[in-house]
């Protein structure tokens, strides 16, 4: 009796919070922002920097050096930030000599003759707003708020070496793509006072945002030399700026390893600990929300995988030969490495490294998420128009669970259908909750009716739409997209909060065609529900509020018909 008790009661509840599965749908992806958030957001203890610093910071400090013979015994990469650059301005940081211009079809790109580091890259394909004199937008930069440097070098066994403070000499400090011109080579030169000459040469392909880095390494000392190559990223932690308020995407490091697979490498796990991996082919990179920079070494290579927090709130993450390479007298060894700077644009990455489209986190639904993605493009390819993609793209998945939405709808309109009925028992009964409760199943079981009817299929559905909602937030091609009218940029807010007031319209209309809660209480809180998302969407990108826009109102239309042909007579 009581098990029997205990089921009815169970049953009833569920029914009376049927409801709210929708709000719980809505919920959990917002649970799942706040939860990133937090992870890779979160308030860090600020790092406690102790000593006194000295006036000034030369090359010689090499603070942010890999050591030899391994990066993670060196007093140039410190496990916690030193104090020996922690009074000085940005500005004193990074030593810098002469700025040679390079521009391509793709960049804008500024590369310092000290170390040869690349300080500054505009990407002349996306514009930083979208107000039509926009300059580029800026990936790589040198100065506060958002540095982001490449630095590479060489480390030797003996004698001078070229890292990243000595300072190369140029031929020329302005260097062009020509018209036809399939590439651009720009050489630096560096040469040790025993006669070994290194020309670090930067390779730009036109219609690509790989950089090919090598050096070249022509040894005239009259004995062996020996070194290893390193390549090193070098950022701070800022806050993303033309962000929506409570969209949080990663910014931070990543690795990749055939074993591990992609990994993420957080700015707060380099302060409590160093990195210390040696891969094979992998790669490592520094992401923030669209964009990225990637080292990719030769494949089939094991490399030294290393990350440092240093002073200033900088961090880095680079890779480091474990083993020296031997370059005979007279003759000459080259060492070569892949840098990627640009969009998160899957099929190039694709093409650059093996997991490097990863990039484009879609977290666990990466299985949902990327068949998605391929139809949002194709639809993309049909009509030249995200916005439309969207539509089409959400109309397809609503045809997809077509008959499970069916099944969902005629449970609600079952039992929006007994509400007068089920009103009734409850006067009759009052507080006598057993006898109403054993009414009501009886009821159940004559109109043939599972309250529970209408919970499954929209449960089975969340993690469809919640691999929609990555893809829209997470993919490049939607930045600055336009869409008609008011909408000039799809993943940022709707300006006029139109979307957001016709996405509350629809979620009020739904409301009106579930069955009521009986509970008066639940009552109230489901009418709030539609001015709550609507607040909060307001903050969403254009993007995103229009597939929910889109999935309510077909939902409100298929809904409506099953409702109307129930109250009929239908079925």
């Amino acid at each position: 009796m009581v098990s029997t008790r205990s089921r009815i009661g169970t049953v009833v509840t569920a029914m009376d919070n049927q409801r709210l599965f929708l709000f719980v749908a809505l919920s959990f992806v917002i649970l799942l922002l706040w939860q990133s958030w937090v992870e890779d957001y979160g308030p860090q203890p600020p790092a406690e920097v102790t000593g006194s610093a000295p006036a000034t910071l030369t090359p010689a400090d090499g603070i942010d050096l890999p050591a030899t013979p391994a990066p993670a015994d060196g007093e140039d990469l410190p496990a916690t930030p030193q104090a020996a650059d922690a009074a000085l301005p940005y500005t004193d940081l990074l030593q810098s000599a002469d700025a040679v211009e390079v521009e391509t079809d793709l960049f804008r790109i500024r590369i310092d003759t000290t170390g040869g580091d690349l300080r500054q890259a505009d990407l002349l394909d996306y514009p930083a707003t979208t107000k039509p004199d926009s300059p580029p937008f800026r990936l790589l930069n040198d100065s506060l708020p958002n540095l982001f440097i490449v630095q590479s070098g060489l480390r030797a066994a003996s004698g001078a070496e070229p890292t990243h403070h000595v300072v190369y000499s140029v031929e020329q400090t302005d260097w062009r793509m020509q018209d036809g011109a399939d590439t651009l080579v720009v050489p630096l030169v560096w040469r040790s006072p025993e006669g070994v000459e290194v020309v670090k040469r930067f390779t730009f392909h036109r219609g690509s945002y790989v950089v090919d880095i090598e050096h070249v390494v022509t040894n005239n000392s009259g004995s062996d030399w020996q070194g290893r190559e390193y390549r090193q990223l070098q950022r701070t932690q800022v806050a993303e700026t033309g962000q929506s308020t409570f969209i949080y995407t990663y910014m931070g490091g990543v690795i990749y390893s055939p074993e591990e697979k992609y990994e993420k490498v957080k700015f707060e796990e380099m302060l409590e600990q160093d990195l210390d991996r040696t891969i094979t082919d992998g790669w490592a990179a520094m992401l923030q929300h669209y964009f990225l920079g990637a080292l990719v070494p030769v494949a089939g290579t094991a490399e030294h995988y290393y990350t440092k927090a240093l002073s200033n709130a900088r961090y880095v993450i680079g890779i480091i030969s474990p083993t020296w390479r031997t370059v005979a007298d007279g003759d000459t060894g080259v060492f070569s490495t892949r840098l990627f700077i640009g969009p998160k644009l899957q099929d190039e990455m694709r093409e650059v490294a093996t997991g490097l489209e990863l990039t484009v986190d879609y977290g666990l639904l990466t299985v949902l998420s990327q068949p998605l993605f391929w139809l949002l493009k194709f639809f993309h390819r049909l009509i030249g128009n995200w916005g439309w993609a969207i539509i089409l793209v959400t109309l397809v998945v609503k045809l997809v669970f077509f008959k499970l939405s069916e099944t969902s709808y005629k449970s609600m309109a079952n039992m929006r259908k007994l509400t007068p009925r089920l009103k009734s028992l409850k006067e009759r009964y009052g507080d006598d909750k057993q006898k109403l409760n054993q009414a009501m199943m009886e009821m159940y079981k004559k109109e043939k009716i599972n309250p529970l009817g209408g919970c499954l299929p929209i449960m089975v559905q969340i993690p469809v739409f919640i691999a929609l909602y990555w893809v829209l937030l997470e993919s490049v091609e939607l930045r600055h997209a336009p869409f008609m009218l008011w909408i000039q940029d799809m993943s940022s807010p709707d300006p006029y909060y139109i979307l957001p007031l016709l996405m509350g319209a629809t979620m009020f209309i739904q409301q009106k065609l579930n069955p009521a809660p009986m509970d008066p209480v639940q009552a109230k809180v489901m009418m709030a529900l539609p001015v709550v998302f609507t607040v909060f969407f307001a903050f969403f990108p254009s993007g995103l509020v229009l597939y929910w826009v889109v999935n309510n109102t077909l939902s409100i239309a298929q809904q409506w018909v099953i409702t109307r042909r129930i109250e009929a007579g239908g079925k």
